[in-house]
């Protein structure tokens, strides 16, 4: 599977970071850090989400599909932004790695099917190019399975909304794969980041206390169940 990588230039103390930030709003004391802290609880708990959005967070995404990468970039607004691994200039005509799902991994009969169906495009891809077809045009043929990688700078306050979405048993297996990765390396790369993927980058249910889900896992009641 694909692989996190959190840069260096991702903030270190977010919650004491909103703390600062908001205390210049508030003409606080910004210099005693644990009145930082405390400031920064207090501005999570409250639900000020705007004040989430100053701890920023730069990550390399490895080996996850061009599929689910289309699927990350619905929630990428604002002063999020990402750079994506090439079709038009990086030659894939030698091969590329992909991602192949469970449901035909376990299957001997469907992943020869689909193994076949990518060997057949790497095979056309050669031939396009040997015909003098531009190499950004051979890439139309690249399937949405192929491993891609992207460098991704966003915010806490995107990766909370992410994480109510995209932790949900409704979400793609691969897109939750993607979430759960992000979640174990931030909250590897410090304390503060370890109580904030503890307690915020839960699936929806777990804040609205119910399922607003047409099917249901039922981890939650429904609302008309409450």
């Amino acid at each position: 599977m694909g692989t996190i990588l959190i840069q260096s230039e991702t903030t270190r103390d977010p919650i004491s970071l909103i703390g600062r930030e908001a205390g210049v709003c508030w003409n606080a004391d910004i210099e005693d850090a644990e009145k930082n802290y405390k400031r920064g609880m207090n501005c999570l708990s409250s639900g000020h989400g705007r004040t989430w959005e100053y701890p920023q967070v730069y990550l390399v995404l490895d080996g996850y599909s061009a599929r689910v990468i289309r699927e990350l970039y619905t929630h990428i607004g604002g002063s999020p932004t990402r750079l994506q691994a090439s079709t038009r200039y990086i030659n894939y005509e030698k091969g590329f790695a992909y991602v192949t799902p469970p449901s035909v991994e376990r299957d001997t009969e469907a992943k020869r099917v689909y193994d076949e169906a990518i060997s057949s495009i790497t095979d056309a891809l050669q031939k396009l190019e040997a015909l003098g077809v531009p190499r950004e045009d051979c890439g139309m043929l690249l399937p949405l399975g192929m491993e891609s990688k992207v460098v991704l700078r966003t915010n806490l306050r995107n990766l909370i909304d992410m994480a109510h979405q995209r932790l949900c048993t409704r979400a793609y297996w691969e897109y939750r794969q993607l979430m759960q990765d992000m979640v174990h390396a931030l909250a590897e790369y410090s304390e503060e980041w370890r109580y904030l993927t503890d307690h915020y980058f839960v699936p929806k249910c777990e804040v609205t206390g119910f399922c607003p889900e047409a099917k249901s896992c039922g981890r939650k009641p429904k609302k008309t169940e409450i």
